[in-house]
């Protein structure tokens, strides 16, 4: 546990007590990653797109030198709008929480707080990797999945990276190529992600899973609440 000041929301404490769903976010796309207005109707969009699995999202930033999981609408602003919001890696932690500043967190950030709070997955577009040239420029990205048991689900390195380089990285740590784009240390790979490329039959559970039985694939309701209302 940290023993820096973290605020975890009502929203997002609660959840973790009922042992609901939920996933963390990073929230660099919103202070850095994207122009205005566009910034904050995306961090907006992206806890939309969240919620309507029936899970409850969880970004990540610090707000006046304390560590947030899990902003409200007014914080989304104040990042979206801010004109000196620091970008914070897990070097960065205490400088910005002892100068009591705002920053926004990268994926290795989100990752190391998200822990702190107890989530145990992320949700994020990109992750850093091996940067072109064939020096030592490593994102902090790739040396936390070593360091912090959390699963990160991504749409792989951004593609502005050296991509063989960061496949290559990544493999020195254990981490093994399966399927198309995911990686895992031996015996964690998903089985979903593995009866799925096999076209083995598979049974899944929760909001949203999918399901197959060689003859058709069937998917369950978005919804937590009208899940929970069919299983009873």
């Amino acid at each position: 546990m940290s023993k820096i000041p973290i605020d975890v929301s009502p929203e997002v404490d609660s959840a973790l007590r009922d042992g609901s769903p939920v996933v963390a976010l990073e929230s660099t796309v919103i202070a850095h990653g994207m122009p205005r207005p566009d910034n904050l109707e995306i961090g907006r969009r992206l806890g939309q797109i969240v919620r309507g699995h029936g899970v409850t999202p969880a970004t990540v930033a610090v707000i006046s030198g304390r560590v947030k999981v899990g902003l409200s609408d007014s914080e989304l602003e104040r990042l979206a709008d801010g004109a000196d919001v620091q970008k914070i890696s897990r070097r960065d932690f205490s400088t910005v929480v002892a100068r009591k500043l705002d920053g926004a967190t990268t994926v290795a950030g989100s990752m190391m707080a998200a822990h702190w709070a107890g989530i145990r997955v992320l949700a994020t577009g990109g992750i850093g990797g091996v940067h072109r040239g064939g020096g030592f420029d490593i994102s902090a990205d790739l040396t936390e999945l070593m360091r912090t048991p959390l699963t990160v689900v991504c749409s792989g390195a951004k593609s502005i990276l050296d991509i063989p380089a960061t496949i290559e990285y990544l493999e020195t740590k254990n981490y093994n190529h399966y399927e198309i784009s995911n990686y895992a240390k031996d015996n964690m790979e998903c089985r979903h992600n593995l009866h799925y490329w096999n076209l083995s039959p598979y049974l899944s559970f929760g909001p949203s899973a999918h399901s197959y039985d060689l003859k058709k694939r069937w998917w369950n309701v978005r919804s937590l609440d009208q899940y929970i209302e069919l299983l009873s």
